[in-house]
């Protein structure tokens, strides 16, 4: 029992509480879902979600470049083809965080200051990690979602985007892009 008292206190002190856990998805590297459901912020419409490793506004130069837009409309309704069918893309940057509470360094703290009136640590009891996140939604000419179930094209619109994904995440120049076949 001498034992046990303080090796649990010592497991309380060094644990960290996880308070926010940013999306992880499950066997893909993408999920197709409604995007409220994702963040609150976005609009109820079924969209295609991948986590982005690489730097703001990377995404935005990439479709910039690849559909040729010049800076105009750039992830709002950007117009594309897939087999000489005309498709609107648009696309949100979206930050998920996981936040980390250590109990430790709160209950050291505490102690402290009770018995000495300092702090050590400052309020810094919580870590934060972000990641980044593209949300892409895409209609045809109809204003229709074609990431819904009930759309005809959407099998071929979801190999379109994990295709677009896949370069997007291998391509590190995008000035590249303009030699290779449009789509």
């Amino acid at each position: 029992m001498r034992i046990l008292l303080p090796l649990l206190a010592l497991i309380l002190l060094s644990s960290c509480i996880p308070t926010n856990i940013a999306p992880r998805f499950k066997n893909k590297d993408y999920k197709i879902m409604q995007a409220k459901k994702f963040s609150r912020k976005l609009p109820k419409k079924t969209s295609f979600i991948f986590k982005d490793p690489k730097d703001a506004n990377e995404f935005y130069h990439y479709i910039n470049t690849k559909l040729r837009l010049n800076h105009s409309n750039v992830g709002y309704n950007s117009p594309f083809y897939i087999n000489k069918e005309r498709y609107y893309l648009s696309y949100e940057e979206v930050g998920k965080e996981d936040k980390v509470f250590n109990l430790g360094f709160a209950a050291t703290d505490l102690v402290l200051q009770e018995k000495t009136g300092l702090t050590v640590f400052d309020d810094n009891y919580t870590s934060r990690t972000g990641h980044w996140y593209i949300v892409i939604t895409v209609f045809d000419e109809q204003t229709e979602n074609c990431l819904l179930d009930t759309h005809p094209k959407k099998d071929l619109v979801i190999e379109y985007l994990k295709a677009m994904k896949k370069e997007y995440l291998e391509t590190h120049n995008y000035q590249e892009l303009l030699f290779t076949k449009k789509s």
